[in-house]
Order: C-alpha cells, then sequence, then structure tokens
C-alpha cells in the first residue's frame, strides 16, 4: 500500500504540478488568416465580397501551395455565384488553351474523370487544390476558361525570345494572343522578380530577358483568354506574380477590353497576422494574409 501511495505521489509530481504552474498563463487561439484592405484596414468577409462583387473581373493571386488561399478561392467562388449566377464565368492560369476542348468534355460530363486527369496535363497538386473549384463550377454549370498558353510555346520564347512566335503556324496561333506581344524590358524589376521567385521555389534559370519575355507571352495569353469569354462577371485564379500591384495579365487585359473594372486578391504570409506589414501594400485590392507557420500542400 505504501508503494502505490508513493508512486501515487510521484506522478502527481511529474503531471499535475507543472500545470498548475501555469494556470495563469492564457493561450492565444491561433488565427489561421486575417483580411485586409490596401489601407491596412482589417476588413470581413462580406466586406470584401460586397466589394469585390461589382467589378467586373476580380484576380485572385495565390500561393500555389497555401491551402488557405485554396480554401478561400472555392469560397470567393461560392460568393460570386450566390450574386450572379449564371453570368459568372470562371478561369484559370493551371490550365492551358489547348485544352480547352478536354476541359468542356469533362465539364459537359461526355468524357470521365480518369479521361481528363490522364490527358489535361493537369498540375501535380491539382487534386488537392484546384479539383473544388473546378468540381464547384462543373455541379452549377459555371463556364470555365482554360487560360494560360501552352506549355511549349512559353518555352520555346524562353529559349528563342518573342520573335519566334510569328514563325508559328495559324493553327498554333489560336492559342496565342494577337502578335506581336507588346512587350518592355524592366531588367532590374525582372531580376528582382524572379529572385522572389526562386526563394518561392520556382525554377527561373536562364536568360533574364528571354525569361521576362516567357512571363510576358503568359501573361498575354491569359489576358487574351479572359477578354475573349468574358460575359458579365469573371473570376480569374492565378500565381500572385501574374496579378501583384495590377501588374502581369492586367495591363495586357485594359489593352484587349479596355474600361474593364478589376478587383484584385492577394495571399501574403506574415509572422504576425494581426496587422498587414508595411512592405505588403500597393501589391492589391485585399489581402489574406496567413502566418509563415501555416503548413503547405507541397
Amino acid at each position: 500500500m505504501k508503494v502505490l501511495l508513493k508512486s501515487f505521489i510521484l506522478f502527481c509530481a511529474y503531471t499535475v504540478l507543472p500545470f498548475a504552474g501555469r494556470a495563469g498563463v492564457k493561450a492565444q487561439t491561433p488565427k489561421a488568416y486575417a483580411l485586409f484592405d490596401n489601407d491596412g484596414n482589417e476588413v470581413s468577409y462580406a466586406d470584401m465580397m460586397h466589394k469585390l462583387g461589382g467589378c467586373d473581373i476580380v484576380f485572385f493571386g495565390e500561393d500555389h501551395n497555401c491551402p488557405i488561399a485554396h480554401w478561400m478561392e472555392l469560397n470567393v467562388a461560392r460568393s460570386l455565384y450566390e450574386r450572379h449566377g449564371d453570368k459568372l464565368t470562371i478561369g484559370e492560369e493551371m490550365m492551358e488553351a489547348d485544352n480547352q476542348l478536354i476541359l468542356d468534355e469533362y465539364m459537359n460530363r461526355s468524357i470521365s474523370y480518369d479521361r481528363f486527369e490522364a490527358e489535361a496535363r493537369l498540375w501535380d497538386n491539382y487534386s488537392t487544390d484546384y479539383y473544388p473549384v473546378v468540381f464547384f463550377a462543373k455541379e452549377h454549370g459555371i463556364p470555365f476558361v482554360a487560360t494560360n498558353v501552352p506549355r511549349r510555346y512559353a518555352n520555346a520564347v524562353k529559349n528563342n525570345g518573342l520573335a519566334c512566335l510569328e514563325s508559328f503556324s495559324d493553327e498554333a496561333k489560336r492559342y496565342l494572343p494577337p502578335l506581336p506581344v507588346p512587350f518592355e524590358y524592366d531588367e532590374e524589376g525582372s531580376d528582382a522578380a524572379f529572385g522572389m521567385m526562386q526563394l518561392m521555389g520556382g525554377r527561373t534559370g536562364g536568360d533574364s530577358r528571354k525569361l521576362a519575355e516567357a512571363q510576358a507571352i503568359k501573361d498575354a495569353t491569359m489576358a487574351w483568354f479572359i477578354a475573349k469569354n468574358f460575359r458579365h462577371k469573371f473570376l480569374h485564379i492565378n500565381g500572385s506574380f501574374h496579378s501583384d500591384s495590377r501588374g502581369g495579365i492586367i495591363p495586357y487585359l485594359l489593352r484587349y477590353r479596355p474600361g474593364t473594372t478589376i478587383g484584385t486578391i492577394v495571399t501574403v504570409r506574415q509572422e504576425n497576422v494581426d496587422k498587414l506589414e508595411e512592405d505588403n501594400r500597393g501589391r492589391a485590392d485585399y489581402y489574406i494574409v496567413v502566418p509563415e507557420e501555416m503548413t503547405t500542400t507541397y
């Protein structure tokens, strides 16, 4: 009996007492994200969607491996559909223009998901990160546009520059914007942007001017297919680099469709999500601020 009593006392000493000493400490509830406008004011989701819902086109600039971004994309799509119904169209960088037929066949239930997955050159993280929005569109009959340039053409530009596109066949040019694509090279800006992409895990090796031209053909192509498929309201999902500071896709879109009203969202990671850091201001109309320690999808 004495042995049992001694064991019980030791158990209490090692398990209960350490917690008793911390009884006065309040544990902070972890915060998965916060929403801010460009002035640094924290806003509600309802306020953000009220403002964005009035724009012709909403650009959602994501971190490709951020689970909060992908979850919010689905919610933004739902909210825009609730407001605009069959006037809404969705498009994304993650699908290429020459796969539009395959995408349409899947959305119309003409082909199986297995064939769609096998033939549409989907990103490796499609099933975890992009499938929910595509499935939502499919279930509600929302037109979905594959806006990006076929990657073989972006690769050709990376190796040979924009001028090489002029020699492509008429069939190939169906998946490109009007040529020649306007382009002004900003060496300092491009080097900084590609350096940031490398820090984020992107592969950007090669001549910086030709890399910038490859980026330009992506931006111009996405803008062209957004403009061609715009009906009433459009949600476009892309990496933040393609719509940051109203650059990337947006100047091309305004060239192809002047007068379009645009709203932008960007996801950013910060150590502290209680306020928008000064360095992030100017990138978008609205910010989804996610803690740096948030897990990633890959």
